[in-house]
């Protein structure tokens, strides 16, 4: 599964065509969005983002792994893990499933 990856570039580029901010202030919008996703990530808070999904930071405790390799037993320490969960309009946007609304007369 090949596919393009959206950089922070693109996404400021694509503010600054819809938007119409200076190149400069959609830079800084994009990296101070992302800013504050990523703290308050960091700090253990949930983000919500309508429509698109939810991230969130779960704890995993310490358990006994195996090395595929050799067979042999390796603990694997407690850790943050970061989840995403993406709402049903996304998955539906995904999908194709996603209804074009009614012109209404």
């Amino acid at each position: 599964m090949a596919g393009q990856t959206v950089t922070r570039a693109q996404l400021s580029e694509a503010v600054y065509q819809e938007v119409g901010l200076s190149r400069n202030e959609s830079a800084e919008l994009v990296e101070t969005v992302l800013n504050e996703i990523s703290e308050a990530l960091a700090r253990g808070e949930m983000v919500k983002i309508s429509s698109f999904g939810s991230f969130a930071v779960r704890k995993k405790g310490k358990r006994i792994g195996r090395n595929p390799k050799t067979g042999k037993e390796v603990p694997i320490n407690p850790r943050r893990v970061l989840v995403f969960r993406a709402s049903h309009v996304l998955k539906d946007h995904i999908n194709g499933t996603l209804r074009k609304p009614e012109a209404t007369a």
